[in-house]
């Protein structure tokens, strides 16, 4: 066994039983990749690591000291204990073997895509997050295009140091999250040179009405249509007829790319002709919802998912799925009539029924 196993461990190995040394986030990425869907390869740093950094260098007494004083009501207070608790973990070298332990994760994810210093995202996976009952998600950091293990390194430790911003201390304490109960991850992913990206539900998440995909898109990388920069393309796709029943097609006027001259990811604006231009194909609308309904019926509830196209693939295997966690909103609710007194899953059952006398 690699002696480094502690440390990190292949996103193939991991499963949903594997919440709590993997984080929400990688967890699902290990699961999907067991259930067949195409997920860019990466490992995961796992919340032993995170542990033992905290309490080998001793700095463990020094967070949760800062926090047993918070007030998540006074914002100054809580600001100043986050700055605090962020400084000290970024300023806090990181312990040898789990640095040996990243390079060497690294190093083994640069040959096998045989690039010496593959382009990666670094995200950040806590333990409570993804979960149905709680909104966790986007908590926490992620760190697109990250290049060579300094910088691997760096962000691991940004990442860390996230699980306490000013947002995720508030939420915790006033949720009854113990601090000491919420443990971080870290994924560490194979970038993707996306084309386009953006989400989709496997409900409609204007009524709940799971007899629905909606699809969203934009240009580029992900977090403009995540972060709300852009009104996406929308794409509405009934899971029964397979009919894509509506396409609103917006003005995308930015997308996240990254930009080799400043070497970062930058929002860079779109050149004016592909503003109007539809995101998505058909054939890449149906493909996207085909994958959509094998993860739902793979976890057995409504999904929110996380998808991008790569340009330097040809269809169908350049889309990929880089996150999907449960839908929180409709999914926590009973369900209730839509149309006519029934509801959208008496709709959908009802139509495929109708579907089969007709086609007999």
């Amino acid at each position: 066994m690699n002696k480094y196993m502690e440390h990190i461990i292949d996103f193939k190995s991991v499963d949903k039983s594997f919440l709590s040394l993997v984080g929400g986030k990688n967890a699902s990425l290990g699961e999907m990749l067991k259930a067949g869907i195409r997920v860019p390869h990466g490992f995961a740093v796992t919340t032993d690591s995170y542990l033992d950094f905290i309490t080998e260098t001793g700095i463990i007494n020094d967070i949760y000291t800062t926090l047993s004083h918070v007030d998540p009501e006074d914002i100054k207070a809580l600001d100043n204990a986050s700055e605090k608790i962020r400084t000290l973990i970024i300023k806090t070298p990181m312990p040898t073997e789990t640095q040996k332990a990243i390079e060497e994760g690294y190093e083994k994810l640069s040959e096998e895509y045989h690039d010496r210093n593959i382009p990666v995202a670094v995200r950040s996976s806590a333990t409570a997050e993804d979960l149905p009952t709680a909104s966790f998600a986007g908590q926490q950091d992620t760190y697109l295009w990250t290049i060579g293990i300094a910088q691997v390194i760096a962000n691991v430790t940004r990442c860390w140091a996230s699980l306490f911003t000013s947002r995720a201390i508030s939420y915790r304490i006033k949720n009854h999250f113990p601090h000491q109960d919420v443990l971080i991850s870290v994924g560490i992913q194979k970038m993707v040179c996306s084309k386009t990206s953006g989400v989709m539900f496997t409900l409609d998440p204007t009524n709940g009405d799971p007899s629905k995909v909606v699809i969203e898109g934009s240009w580029g990388f992900g977090e403009t249509v995540v972060g709300g920069y852009v009104n996406p393309d929308k794409f509405v796709v009934d899971k029964i007829t397979k009919e894509i029943t509506e396409r609103k097609i917006s003005q995308k006027h930015i997308e996240c790319i990254y930009d080799p001259e400043q070497d970062k990811v930058v929002h860079a604006d779109v050149d004016e002709d592909m503003q109007l231009e539809r995101c998505l194909n058909d054939d890449e609308v149906r493909e996207l919802v085909r994958v959509s309904r094998i993860i739902e019926e793979h976890y057995g509830s409504p999904q929110d998912i996380e998808w991008t196209i790569d340009k330097d693939f040809s269809f169908p295997e350049n889309i990929f799925i880089v996150q999907s966690r449960p839908e929180t909103v409709w999914s926590q609710k009973q369900t209730t009539p839509i149309l006519g007194g029934k509801s959208g899953f008496d709709i959908m059952v009802e139509r495929g029924s109708q579907r089969i006398k007709i086609k007999k």
